[in-house]
């Protein structure tokens, strides 16, 4: 079957590569999403629930960028520059897989106070808020185009190929 190449990255490697890219992210991720309504409906700004929401925003924005670092130096460009792109479906999905993570960066940076820094908390939380909306958005198309096969916009003819990285990562 003609897969995405990030259905191919997840597929490889087992189970290190699903943990990797997909286990640890969205653990962190749904975590901080969670969290995120609780503190919502309750307004709170302190305490275990709180902390817990910073911590994991803080640690899934840094976990991107090596993520992201990661994928477009060993992935993203050896594909661009060989030209073995799997169709736009291909694209989207490892696009949005990456994009994906630049909401989350941003809630670590904003916890770190690199952004944000004279902004009061309320807007701080809208901030938050619309940055946990956006991982999902990006992070579920992701998910549905990587489960697609890419061969559907061309006519079945998209090539079965290896990713660079799947052989040892």
């Amino acid at each position: 079957m003609n897969m995405t190449h990030y259905m191919e990255l997840l597929a490889v490697n087992q189970p290190w590569n699903l943990l990797i890219f997909m286990g640890v992210p969205v653990v962190l991720a749904e975590t901080l999403a969670i969290t995120e309504l609780y503190l919502l409906f309750t307004r709170l700004r302190s305490g275990f629930v709180h902390s817990l929401n910073r911590a994991a925003g803080l640690i899934v924005g840094v976990y991107f960028i090596g993520v992201i670092g990661y994928l477009l130096t060993t992935a993203v460009v050896p594909i661009t520059q060989a030209g073995e792109w799997r169709t736009a479906i291909d694209v989207i999905a490892v696009g949005s897989y990456l994009i994906g993570g630049l909401p989350l960066i941003y809630i670590a940076a904003q916890e770190l106070g690199w952004v944000n820094r004279g902004a009061d908390a309320e807007h701080k939380m809208k901030v938050h808020a619309t940055c946990v909306a956006l991982f999902l958005v990006f992070g579920h198309i992701a998910m549905i185009a990587g489960m697609l096969d890419p061969s559907l916009l061309s006519g079945g003819t998209a090539t079965e190929q290896a990713m660079p990285m799947s052989h040892s990562h």
